[in-house]
């Protein structure tokens, strides 16, 4: 797992503040973990991270790449608003078996287990990779990027967006996406194979198609214009495939 930033945000205006920022509905936090994201006001990505509930406060755990310029983004934001933004020593272990006391089910997808929040780090050597493969979930750094769009992304299906909430950063691009357009692109499990560099460009009658991204037992996420992923496309030496579902 890669290394985790866990922030403590504190004040009188914390839940506000966030949920005029965010894309998940900040609320449920009383329910358990939230997954969201932070996103430009032109509708990219910018950071994914969970938020939690610890008694008045909100942990924020991202990942320890983005940590800086997230916090930095939000202070940016939060001008005059009673809300504090501090790094905290607080770990997170993940893991697909029984959860131990304490720990919050992962609210992306009910294979990816649960997370806990204490002293230590680290999991229990589930196959990760092959786990978001086979369910085409998104990592930070990987599939996700500045150039993401998170309905491409697939937020909607791993619980990560809210059309109900009311604003946010972002939102009216998201919005636009999900009611008035029909998604021509996005990330989907393909077939493969052989295998290719993650990043490497998938190419279909000489064609631009997408780009590969992670693989594991055959399969992989890749990024994919659906107009022209059809019949077998080729990734450096890897041959993909595409069944678009029904």
């Amino acid at each position: 797992m890669t290394a985790r930033i866990i922030f403590r945000l504190s004040g009188a205006d914390t839940r506000p503040f966030l949920q005029n920022l965010v894309t998940n509905n900040v609320d449920q936090i009383d329910q358990g973990l939230v997954y969201t994201a932070l996103l430009t006001p032109q509708g990219k990505y910018l950071a994914d991270f969970f938020l939690l509930a610890d008694g008045n406060d909100i942990l924020l755990d991202a990942e320890g790449g983005q940590a800086a310029a997230l916090a930095q983004r939000l202070n940016m934001y939060r001008l005059r608003a009673n809300v504090t933004l501090e790094e905290t020593e607080l770990q997170v272990k993940r893991g697909t078996g029984a959860p131990p006391a304490g720990a919050l089910l992962d609210p992306r997808n009910g294979a990816l287990g649960w997370r806990l929040y204490g002293a230590d780090s680290g999991d229990d050597g589930s196959g990760w990779d092959a786990i978001r493969v086979a369910h085409c979930i998104p990592e930070t750094g990987i599939e996700l990027t500045g150039d993401s769009y998170i309905l491409e992304a697939g937020f909607e299906t791993l619980t990560g967006v809210d059309f109900r909430k009311g604003c946010y950063v972002g939102q009216e691009v998201t919005a636009r996406m999900k009611h008035k357009t029909t998604l021509k692109k996005g990330l989907q499990v393909v077939e493969i194979d052989g295998a290719a560099p993650v990043g490497s460009d998938i190419v279909a009658n000489g064609k631009p198609v997408g780009t590969l991204f992670t693989q594991a037992g055959g399969k992989a996420i890749a990024y994919l214009r659906y107009d022209r992923a059809k019949g077998d496309m080729q990734a450096g030496d890897a041959v993909v495939r595409w069944t678009p579902s029904a």
